[in-house]
């Protein structure tokens, strides 16, 4: 609910003091150059041809005209990822609950809620939303270490719910998922182990993921694969200490006949 809360309130600029899109506005007269706060700036950059910008240190920002060595002018596309800008730090988790659109809040919510609520059954509330947001957490730390010159943000929840499906494939491995599955325009729905669904969901994440090594912008269809794979591997290692003991069901008893 938190995500999707967030996406309708940043959408509507509803918590944001201005315009929601990033823009630079110019004048012909001094002063020449205003660059609107919502901008993002920084010392890596990415142009529109899809070729790096060698700023030497220096920031620029989202839209800004640049100068090319070699003459002529170019346009600044996107912002790498650049942790010395002091709100940098901020974003690893702003970033979780910032979504591309409603189709990727959608999926990411309907996997945070077939599996969120037996993990977080297994732990308090707090332990929950601890455990959560450390495996986003993690989940954005692999992905930024395998490519860390990437100019593509990085948004979305599904690294922290990769790290709930790596928590419920230990506590629950033989819970039964009703699954789609889909055949051309037809559709089926077939039962399979926890286990047997999410351990193929990751070894897809980690196959497609290394395949994609190398890819420029965008040819990976823009899924961030590693920060499934880093939060996946969090939830495996961490959810022991999170979890704490299951209530035990308390025995069934048939009810008797009382003589009168």
């Amino acid at each position: 609910m938190i995500n999707v809360l967030v996406y309708f309130l940043i959408q509507s600029g509803g918590i944001t003091s201005g315009p929601r899109d990033k823009e630079v506005i110019q004048y012909g007269a001094i002063p020449y150059h205003v660059t609107h706060p919502s901008s993002q700036c920084g010392t890596t950059a990415q142009l529109a041809d899809g070729s790096q910008l060698q700023t030497g240190g220096a920031p620029v920002c989202e839209g800004q005209q640049v100068k090319l060595e070699g003459g002529g002018e170019a346009t600044v596309a996107s912002i790498g990822g650049d942790t010395e800008n002091g709100n940098a730090w901020l974003t690893l988790v702003t970033s979780m609950f910032l979504h591309g659109g409603i189709l990727h809040l959608l999926g990411n919510m309907l996997f945070l809620w077939i599996f969120g609520a037996n993990v977080e059954d297994s732990m308090s509330r707090w332990r929950y939303v601890l455990f959560y947001l450390l495996g986003g957490l993690a989940a954005i730390g692999l992905q930024v270490a395998i490519d860390p010159d990437s100019a593509v943000p990085t948004i979305g929840a599904s690294g922290a719910i990769a790290a709930v499906l790596g928590g419920y494939i230990l506590l629950y491995p033989r819970a039964r998922v009703v699954t789609v599955v889909f055949v051309i325009l037809l559709f089926t729905l077939i039962e399979l182990p926890a286990w047997v669904l999410l351990g193929l969901w990751f070894a897809e994440q980690a196959l497609v993921g290394a395949t994609s090594l190398g890819d420029v912008a965008g040819e990976s269809g823009g899924v961030a694969y590693f920060a499934h794979v880093g939060g996946f591997v969090f939830g495996l290692l961490a959810i022991r200490l999170f979890a704490q003991r299951r209530k035990q069901v308390p025995p069934r008893y048939d009810a008797k006949a009382v003589p009168a």
